[in-house]
């Protein structure tokens, strides 16, 4: 299985800044509302370190990562359910993903507009209080305010979903037929805080943000430093990570922590024609594993030849791993475990 990630926060947040980072695509990340239109998509390897290790051990020819795709998608609004901002187009796109990335802006740039402060200064009547000439309600809005801004986005979901489960009722009433339609508050969110370089080192501040979404999984980053590590080598990018006091770039912070919120897990192949990571879901059995390869491995499993990715690094080779005892035949009823490296046996 693929894991499908959709990116979502209200404009300026730093989010196509963030996927562009992430994907490498170039999207466009204008500072004004709405510079993504229709959703950009990116798909791109999940971080794996044990597959080059594999290669090497195995003279592999080819390396097959698992794989993620993200999908950036037009930024919301208050009232994006009734038509504001660019409506509800959003819908659709994210009812695709398996899984939500909320950015959330949590840093101060007196440069980067918000959508609220753009309708107050831009939008508003002279005589109106909320305009840009009156300084105190100006300071106000411009206040950054994560708490508000994950409301907001929560809210149009929440009408988003009102709205539709209003029109099954009454599709219903026509159709008797019973249909489960995946509500956008049942996706599982991920809430990722685009903060200043301070903040990012800092444990206090960060604990105070992952306050606010309990027990969702929050993780932080500064966009501007991932779109500076566009093309950097990995060796590079690490290098540059640390010297912010910062262990891990965004994609493994956000493949992580969806990995955790879904429950999945890989198991890995490994020969002298490839090498390859799979995504599996946590508790899934061996003839299921086998079936992500290839439909007729489920159906014609017979058994599964396993050892622990961490035993055959140690011992060197697949020979010394039998020799060891820590070779295992497993059959039908068998648990993947994360690490596994599997050889499948199977009949059609």
């Amino acid at each position: 299985m693929n894991l499908k990630i959709g990116i979502v926060g209200l404009p300026n947040v730093g989010k196509s800044t963030l996927f562009n980072a992430l994907t490498n695509a170039g999207a466009l990340s204008a500072n004004y509302p709405f510079a993504t239109i229709e959703p950009n998509v990116g798909i791109v390897p999940v971080p794996d370190e044990r597959l080059d290790v594999l290669a090497k051990m195995y003279d592999t020819e080819k390396i097959v990562p698992a794989t993620v795709e993200f999908v950036d998608i037009a930024g919301l609004v208050a009232g994006a359910s009734k038509g504001e901002g660019l409506g509800n187009k959003f819908l659709a796109h994210i009812r695709e993903c398996q899984i939500i990335c909320h950015v959330v802006r949590a840093f101060e740039d007196k440069d980067v507009v918000s959508y609220e402060e753009t309708k107050a200064e831009n939008g508003a009547p002279e005589n109106n209080p909320a305009s840009g000439d009156n300084p105190i309600i100006a300071q106000a809005v411009k206040k950054v305010n994560p708490k508000h801004d994950i409301d907001i986005i929560n809210t149009e979901l929440e009408l988003a979903d009102l709205e539709t489960k209003e029109k099954i009722a009454a599709k219903r009433k026509k159709d008797a037929s019973d249909e489960h339609v995946p509500f956008l508050t049942e996706k599982p969110v991920i809430y990722m805080f685009n903060v200043d370089e301070k903040t990012l080192v800092d444990d206090t501040k960060k604990a105070e943000l992952r306050k606010l979404v309990e027990p969702a999984q929050a993780v932080f980053v500064n966009a501007k430093l991932e779109e500076e590590m566009a093309g950097m080598t990995k060796a590079e990018k690490m290098e540059f990570l640390e010297s912010y006091g910062v262990k891990e770039d965004a994609l493994g912070e956000l493949v992580k922590a969806a990995y955790k919120t879904l429950g999945l897990q890989s198991f890995l192949t490994a020969g002298k024609k490839e090498c390859r990571a799979w995504t599996i879901k946590k508790g899934a059995t061996a003839p299921e594993a086998a079936g992500t390869i290839h439909t007729d491995f489920e159906r014609g499993f017979i058994a599964a030849q396993i050892c622990n990715y961490d035993d055959l690094v140690k011992l060197g080779s697949e020979k010394a791993v039998k020799e060891a005892g820590l070779m295992r035949t497993e059959g039908k009823t068998y648990v993947m475990r994360e690490g596994d490296v599997v050889e499948f046996k199977f009949n059609v």
